[in-house]
Parts: C-alpha cells; sequence; structure tokens
C-alpha cells in the first residue's frame, strides 16, 4: 500500500469523529468494490479501479442462445447455437451468417482442425456433423444422448468426442468410422484436449475427475476434484494443467436440452451433495450418500430446478503441476467459472450473474477485468485484436479491443448503504489520480428506483454532495481514460433516536449499616462503686444503677429504585429521578443528570401510602442541544408500607381471640408460639387471610399447666410484622 492512500485512509478515519454522531461509510478493499456495479472498469486485487477497454456488441441473436464458440485462422469466429441447431459464421468484417442448421436444436460442441474444417457436436439424440465450403453432412453417429466436447486429433479427419449420458469418448477417424475409445462410467465427458504429448484430457461429471487416455480402454486419473464437474481444461507451460470446476449449486446443461421443448424426454436429476456424520456416543451410523451431480448453462425460457447452498464452493480454479500436485488459484461461494483461457501468462476466466471477466495469476493474484452486465458469460474466445466473450441468454458475442476506454465511459456505481435511519448526507471524500467525477443519489427504499432522488451535481473534488435526508445512499464515480480510485468515504449523521427506558423496579432491603443500641459509656468522672455479684466477683458501677440494655431493629429499611434504559445509536445517557403520591400532582426530583442507573433512599423517607417513580433518560451528552432526545418511563403504583399492624389479643373462654388491623395492606399471614417455641401458621375465622382486618381464633388445648406465654405474630403483604402477647395461667 502507497504511502499516499495510507495518508489519506488516516484522514478519512478522522472525520468519523468530527462530531458527537457522526459516522463514515468507507469503502476501500476489493471486497468492498466487488458488491458495486463496473462498467468499463477493471479492479485489481489491491482495491483499485481503472478505466478498462470497453465492450461492444459484434453480434446479437434475439432468438437463439449461444453455446459454444470457436475461432479460424482468418478471423472468423464460429458459434453454436441451441433452440434451432444453427452454426453461425462471424465473418472478420463483422457480417453473419447461417452456414449449417441442425435436425437436432442444441449445438454445445464446436472444434475446428488446421485446414479449416469445421466440426460440430449435437444434442439430444445428437450427431456429429462436418461443415465445409458452406455445406454440412453427417460425419459420424456416436448412438448417445449428448455431445458435450469436441477436439481434433492429430491426423486429418480425426477427433475425439465426449458424450452424455453414459460418459463416453469416441475416437473418429473418419466419415462413419469411429470407435468407443474410453468409457469412465461417469455420466458426461464434459471437457477434452490433447496435451503437449498429444495425449488426451478428459474432465468428467458428475465426479469432477479428470482423466489422461494414453490409448484405447487406457487412462490415468490425474485429479479427483472436489466440486462435480471439469467444466474447462486449459494447458500451461512447465506442463501445468488448469483445471475450471463448477456445479457446486447450479443445474446447467440439462435445462438448456430441455429449452429444446418437452419431447426430448429429458429428465432433470439433482445436485450433488455429500453427508458425512461423526460418530458420536449414542448416535446411529448411517452410510454416507452422494446424489449424482447436474449440468451447467440452463435456458431460461425452462423451469429448470437449481439447488442453492449457501456457504457452499460453487466453482474454483486448480493448478496441476507436472508432479501431479494441485492446488487451488480461486474458488467462489458466488460465482460460476464458466470458461478460462491462457493469456500473456495468466487465466482470463468468466462468470455467470454479471458477466465477468477475471485474470489470474499463479501467485493466486486476481483482478476483475470488466463487468459486462450482459449475462452468463460461457465462452472465451482470444481473438488477434482482442477478447470475445459469449453471453449464452441472451446470445450475445461482446468484442474488447486493446488500449484504454476512448468512447465508453468508465463508471462505477457503489452497492447500497444503509443508515439504519433516516441520515443527513455530509462530505463525500476519495483518494485517487487522474480526471475523476463523482455522484450521490439518497432514498429510503432498500433498492433505488423512482422514488429516489436524481443524481446530485457533479463533484470533480471532495465536498459535500447536496443530496435529501434519507435512509440509504449510493455513490457513483466516472474516471477518465487515466483515472484511479482506491478509497471513497461519505460522512453523515444519522437521525437521531430518542432513549428507550425499558423498565422500572422498586425494592425494598436492609440497609448495609446496623442501628443496633450500643452500650452507653460511663461518665467521664461518675462516682465509683463497688457491686457484689453471686460469684464473688467486684465491678464497676455508676451512680445510676444498670440501664436496662436495648435489642433494637437490626438494621434501618431502604428503598431500592432500579431501571434499565438503551439507546440504538450507542449515545451517552444522563437520568433524572422523581416521584409522586398518588394523590399529589406534581413531580418531585430525587436526583438529577446522573449516570447510575440505580438510586437508594431512606426507607422511611416515604410515608405509608401508594407512589409513582419516573425515570427520564436524555441523550444530550452526545448530541448538540437541537439534536438531543429524551426518554421517559413512569413506573406502576408502587406501595409503600413500613408500619405493622396492629394486633390485639384477649382470652375468651377456653380460646384466645386475636383482632389484627392494618392500614395501608392487606393482612397475609397469623402465626403464634407458645413459651418462645416453634412458630405455628393460624387462619382467620372466615378461611382466607386477606384482608385489611381480619380475626384469628387459637384453641388453648395443649398447653401446659401453669403459666405460659402466648405471643402472636401478623405479617401484612408488605413483610411488616405486628406482634401482641397473652400470658395464661
Amino acid at each position: 500500500m502507497s504511502i499516499q492512500r495510507l495518508i489519506a485512509i488516516i484522514g478519512l478515519a478522522s472525520a468519523s469523529v468530527w462530531a458527537a454522531g457522526t459516522t463514515t461509510w468507507e469503502m476501500t478493499t476489493w471486497q468492498d468494490f466487488l458488491r458495486g456495479r463496473l462498467a468499463n472498469i477493471s479492479l485489481s486485487r489491491d482495491g483499485q479501479l481503472r478505466p478498462a477497454a470497453p465492450w461492444k456488441v459484434a453480434f446479437e441473436d434475439g432468438q437463439s442462445s449461444i453455446w459454444s464458440a470457436v475461432q479460424a485462422a482468418d478471423g472468423s469466429l464460429y458459434l453454436g447455437t441451441g433452440h434451432k441447431g444453427r452454426v453461425i459464421r462471424i465473418a472478420p468484417d463483422g457480417q453473419a451468417t447461417t452456414i449449417f442448421t441442425a435436425p437436432e436444436p442444441q449445438v454445445f460442441a464446436l472444434a475446428l482442425d488446421a485446414q479449416g474444417v469445421l466440426y460440430a457436436g449435437t444434442s439430444p439424440d445428437g450427431k456429429i456433423y462436418r461443415i465445409e465450403n458452406g455445406r454440412g453432412t453427417e460425419y459420424f453417429d456416436p448412438k448417445e444422448r449428448y455431445i458435450w466436447s469436441l477436439t481434433v486429433g492429430t491426423k486429418p479427419g480425426t477427433l475425439y468426442a465426449g458424450t452424455g449420458e453414459r460418459g463416453r469418448v469416441f475416437h473418429i477417424t473418419g466419415a462413419g468410422q469411429g470407435e468407443l475409445y474410453f468409457d469412465s462410467a461417469q455420466s458426461h465427458i464434459t471437457a477434452l484436449t490433447l496435451d503437449a504429448d498429444q495425449t488426451l484430457l478428459a474432465g468428467s461429471d458428475p465426479n469432477g475427475i479428470l482423466y489422461r487416455i494414453r490409448a484405447k480402454d487406457s487412462a490415468f486419473v490425474l485429479y479427483d476434484a472436489p466440486l462435480p464437474e471439469i467444466r474447462s481444461i486449459v494447458l500451461g507451460p512447465e506442463g501445468r494443467i488448469y483445471l475450471g470446476a463448477l456445479g457446486g449449486s447450479v443445474a446447467k446443461r440439462a435445462g438448456a436440452v430441455g429449452a429444446a421443448g418437452t419431447s426430448s424426454g429429458l429428465t432433470v436429476v439433482t445436485a450433488p451433495m455429500t453427508i458425512t456424520v461423526e460418530a458420536q456416543a449414542g448416535m446411529e451410523l448411517k452410510p454416507k450418500t452422494e446424489a449424482p451431480k447436474l449440468p451447467v448453462a440452463a435456458a431460461p425460457s425452462v423451469a429448470t430446478p437449481q439447488i442453492e447452498i449457501s456457504g457452499v464452493e460453487k466453482s474454483a480454479i486448480y493448478r496441476l503441476n507436472a508432479d501431479n500436485t494441485v492446488e487451488t488459484l480461486w474458488s467462489s461461494k458466488d460465482e460460476n467459472a464458466y470458461d478460462l483461457l491462457l493469456s500473456g501468462g495468466a487465466i482470463t476466466f468468466s462468470t455467470d450473474s454479471t458477466g465477468r471477466v477475471y485474470s489470474l495469476t499463479d501467485d493466486r493474484k486476481v483482478t476483475l477485468l470488466d463487468q459486462t452486465n450482459r449475462g452468463d458469460l460461457v465462452r472465451l474466445v482470444k481473438l488477434r485484436t482482442g477478447l470475445a466473450a459469449i453471453s449464452s441468454t441472451p446470445g450475445l458475442v461482446l468484442t474488447q479491443g486493446d488500449g484504454p476506454a476512448s468512447t465508453a465511459p468508465a463508471t462505477y456505481e457503489s452497492p447500497v448503504h444503509d443508515a439504519g435511519v433516516v441520515a443527513r448526507w455530509g462530505r463525500l471524500d476519495w483518494h485517487g489520480s487522474g480526471a475523476l467525477k463523482f455522484w450521490v443519489r439518497s432514498g429510503n427504499s432498500g433498492r433505488p428506483d423512482k422514488t429516489w432522488s436524481d443524481w446530485s451535481a457533479a463533484l470533480s473534488t471532495p465536498g459535500v454532495a447536496a443530496s435529501p435526508n434519507a435512509r440509504y445512499v449510493q455513490w457513483k464515480a466516472e474516471l477518465g481514460p487515466t483515472g484511479m480510485v482506491d478509497t471513497v468515504s461519505l460522512a453523515y449523521r444519522p437521525q437521531n433516536n430518542a432513549p428507550t427506558v425499558k423498565n422500572i423496579n422498586v425494592v425494598s432491603q436492609l440497609a448495609t449499616t446496623g442501628t443496633a443500641a450500643k452500650p452507653q459509656a460511663t461518665p467521664a468522672g461518675g462516682a465509683y462503686s463497688i457491686t457484689v455479684t453471686d460469684t464473688g466477683d467486684s465491678g464497676a458501677s455508676s451512680l445510676s444503677g444498670t440501664a436496662t440494655q436495648n435489642a433494637g431493629r437490626a438494621g434501618a429499611r431502604q428503598l431500592v429504585i432500579s431501571w434499565t434504559a438503551e439507546d440504538i445509536d450507542n449515545d451517552s445517557l444522563n437520568f433524572t429521578l422523581s416521584f409522586r403520591g398518588e394523590d399529589e400532582t406534581q413531580w418531585k426530583n430525587l436526583r438529577t443528570n446522573f449516570g447510575e442507573t440505580t438510586f437508594t433512599i431512606d426507607g422511611d423517607a416515604l410515608a405509608d401510602g401508594r407512589y409513582f417513580f419516573r425515570v427520564i433518560a436524555s441523550d444530550r451528552v452526545s448530541n448538540t442541544p437541537a439534536d438531543a432526545r429524551d426518554g421517559e418511563l413512569v413506573s406502576a403504583p408502587i406501595r409503600i408500607d413500613n408500619t405493622p399492624p396492629l394486633v390485639s389479643i384477649a382470652r375468651e373462654g377456653e380460646d384466645v381471640l386475636v383482632k389484627a388491623t392494618d392500614a395501608t395492606t392487606a393482612l397475609r399471614r397469623c402465626e403464634y408460639s407458645v413459651n418462645a417455641g416453634p412458630w405455628v401458621l393460624a387462619e382467620a375465622e372466615d378461611g382466607v387471610t386477606d384482608s385489611r382486618e381480619e380475626t384469628f381464633r387459637l384453641r388453648l388445648n395443649g398447653f401446659k399447666t401453669g403459666e405460659n406465654l402466648l405471643t402472636v405474630r401478623v405479617t401484612d403483604a408488605a413483610g411488616n410484622p405486628g406482634l401482641a402477647k397473652l400470658v395464661l395461667r
């Protein structure tokens, strides 16, 4: 990374703290820019946008799909199409002519020999045709369902054909002359080529196996790929072989064949998936299962089933070295790599979806050469003047010449950014070079549509791009012929949201410091006396005598008020706590502008009664006064009862009658104890202890003769105990 770029990134990071609440959306990496829309733009692995040579439509067929392509020595380009089974020649001057129409609807394979003779393999139930001097004749019938691949042999008139649904390779030596060369036991032979030693290489489906076939019925497995289909085989220097594999999640050729019509009787099978279960204690193991795998390149006119498995590789590019070791150079969970070619010491490959073309070096550095936005690019052809990319649906031939863009603008459109809430847009900043222009637009729908604002006025230097406040925003850039962009940021201030107080809780508890009475100290200078105890020991005593020691309350009661609050903007919050009685109209503040979420007051500070507590949360610490927001919550009524019930006790014949009254809350429990023994529960005379006034009748049978101390304890709903005693003789 350059020093200038580091300085720019540091400067942009500083922008995120211009003011409280201001944030920054920044794009600077390969992954950031890859999510946008590119037109005549290349993207390097280190995240640099640059102009690319523009693409132009050299041929367009609105009625057919294009499945195969090959270039002749004179610069002509031959295309094999679907739906109507045509072979089209595009002359060097761009003139397109249909040179052959097959009885079968699909031409999946083309091959051109050194003498300029063209061979076409058709499907379904297809044949191989020889096309020469504008005439096509049947050359060989392998009696197979599909012909997926063709490659010419070393002798004139010889070629190899890869077929399906039985995964066979045929060696054809002349008109009507051919034999079964290799039976792979796979479903399809999807790719064929001859290596530097003129040994046949064959790629298969559904197990993604690359074979080296040295002679009839003699093959060696060079590689068993993790993905189902070997799509492309490209020879490199020093004995290297590059493979394009796919099939992790798409339906392909089967759908293309089905596009010819339902009369073909095509059966579409499911995509492959391997499930491995590891044994655990108590688990019953079942066999590993493998389902058959699917072909690629389905025509849109037929509803072909597709299986998408998130998180699973869709495609990959492998390099096989001369010593048979294998390395993965590139893989993707989002894109399918359809075709490869070797150009300038690097692999160029094309993908689906937005029709991207990438360059890949042996050290795994990948560059997005361009995004054509023209659908699936199923074939690449290296032309004498540049590159041709073939789109299957719609059927297009796109060509790209050498040199920088001159007529078509090089533009990049960012992905849509979600601010989460309505935001005020600030400064658009970037780091780059050359002639650059930027625009911004915003809206409140997740995808730009006619409800969005128009693009702002163009910015040629960083600044504020006027765009309405909204939740979503997008920017685009136009690069001049020597333009480069590697960092873009947009500062914005989201609309401030009011904090929320979620709940308020009030509990009573004992104070942490006790208030038990302590013995009084002897007054200084007091009289000294001698007291004789029953032990014969003497001790000091004051003239005032011996005071009774108080066994007081173990501790004072406290009210603990707590609450929870949140702010989706992550602002710092301050709180104001207040209260009012049920019969009061004004709030009284207990504490203002503090950050804690707990407050404690003396339990005796509020007399018995019903009270409400209010918490106001404010985010003014993190916002300007104009933007600050408050949120508040009032508690449910809280009944405070510090006074115990009044308890009276009297003897009534052989019974004891207990009457209890509480001014604030209902009574909940009555217990009695005889001679400081265990507490015994007693129930109200009406059967339920649930009112503020209750009567309890205690039977005296069971008391021992003589004097007895009866203690009665009645507790209210607030937990306050009222006690009374009666001496029974």
